[in-house]
């Protein structure tokens, strides 16, 4: 891990990586891609963190997106696919991810956003896929045509202009508002939802949505049996009625 992203390994099973660059706008610099892809491989390969919060230090930015500065030093022409960490494409991370958005999410950060399964954000923050202005590309917003309607991606992408947080809520791309000062707790509050129930029940459920974007209705009806299956036989499964019938907490194992 470097200064450039944290960590925070809570008790409580959430981990709050921060990007730490708020100087250049939390770019997408080399420091801060290294950080990202080692604290999501931390959070994966921690079996005591259940959800982890995406955010980033200051209120201007989340991140202004990539290092254009980087990169006409490099002549960047087409991004290696192991360049920027993306969970879900070249990041493994199976249990549930929520980007805290407190400022503006522009081209990579809108990207970084997008890969998180849910996204709170302040009631300042702007969303913008800005490739076009700087004659750059965003094949990485391919999935993004499920989870907010076609001709409103159609705007996004080829105007570059941005978009404000009750806009993104609208459309569907944020799941939460907070002001700014709140956003961060209302990112925890989330989080405790979900840290709150069957520990494979969560992971199945992502799982299950994964694979009802990825695939048609009987296909995905059959993989999500099977996703299911070790959840069904655990012991949690029995805990959890056993405790509704008793009136009290469930204490869940994740076995």
């Amino acid at each position: 891990m470097t200064d450039a992203v944290l960590f925070d390994a809570r008790t409580d099973g959430i981990a709050i990586i921060t990007i730490n660059r708020p100087d250049v706008h939390n770019a997408l610099g080399r420091a801060v891609r290294d950080g990202l892809f080692a604290a999501w491989e931390r959070f994966e390969g921690d079996p005591a963190l259940r959800v982890a919060i995406l955010t980033a230090a200051g209120t201007k930015a989340f991140c202004a997106g990539g290092d254009l500065k980087e990169m006409a030093d490099l002549q960047l022409t087409v991004p290696p696919r192991g360049m920027f960490p993306v969970p879900g494409d070249n990041v493994e991370v199976t249990k549930p991810t929520i980007a805290a958005v407190n400022g503006v999410a522009y081209a990579g950060g809108w990207l970084i956003a997008q890969a998180c399964d849910l996204c709170v954000a302040s009631t300042t923050a702007r969303f913008a896929i800005t490739e076009a202005k700087v004659g750059r590309g965003s094949p990485w917003a391919a999935p993004l045509i499920h989870m907010i309607p076609q001709r409103i991606m159609m705007e996004i992408i080829l105007t570059g202009k941005p978009i404000t947080a009750a806009r993104a809520y609208e459309i569907g791309l944020v799941n939460r508002l907070a002001e700014p000062e709140q956003l961060l707790d209302a990112a925890i509050e989330l989080a405790t939802e979900i840290v709150e129930n069957a520990p494979l029940s969560v992971l199945a459920g992502k799982e299950t949505v994964q694979l009802a974007t990825e695939m048609g209705r009987t296909a995905a009806l059959r993989a999500a049996r099977h996703a299911w299956e070790r959840a069904y036989r655990s012991a949690d499964a029995q805990e959890g009625p056993r405790a509704f019938a008793e009136k009290r907490k469930p204490e869940w194992r994740g076995e």
